[in-house]
């Protein structure tokens, strides 16, 4: 059975994404500046600058701790529903990710709390090769 266009409601979800592979090797500029771009043809730049350094610091912050904690590959997906852009990472990782208090001196373990304070809301969430880590944005008119 399939559905066409016509049997969707209004009230049907309409979305737009992209997504991105990015090795360790490629490091985490690349994840900003292909998020950069994306963002641009949003127009966040000009009506929502705030909300663009939130969500380039947060990507920075998802693919950096996919890149050490997992070791590997990290998947950037952005999905944009017209209401919030949602900002996920996956890595192969089993291991979720926990807000901790960093002792004094620590050079990491701020990142959970940064994207905490940064995101209007995110998740973590275990899947069948990994998890996928989840941060979603509503820009500021």
């Amino acid at each position: 059975m399939s559905v066409d266009e016509s049997s969707l409601s209004e009230s049907s979800l309409r979305a737009v994404g992209w997504a991105r592979s990015l090795p360790v090797s490629s490091g985490v500029k690349a994840a900003r500046d292909w998020t950069r771009g994306h963002l641009e043809s949003l127009d966040w730049a000009r009506s929502a600058p705030d909300t663009v350094d939130a969500v380039l610091l947060t990507v920075s912050e998802l693919v950096t701790n996919a890149h050490v904690h997992a070791g590997a590959t990290a998947q950037l997906v952005l999905t944009w529903d017209s209401e919030c852009l949602h900002v996920t990472v996956h890595d192969a990782s089993p291991e979720l990710p926990e807000q901790r208090r960093p002792t004094t001196g620590a050079t990491g373990g701020r990142g959970m709390l940064l994207v905490d304070a940064l995101a209007d809301s995110w998740g973590a969430y275990p899947c069948p090769r990994g998890k996928e880590v989840t941060a979603c944005f509503r820009p500021v008119s």
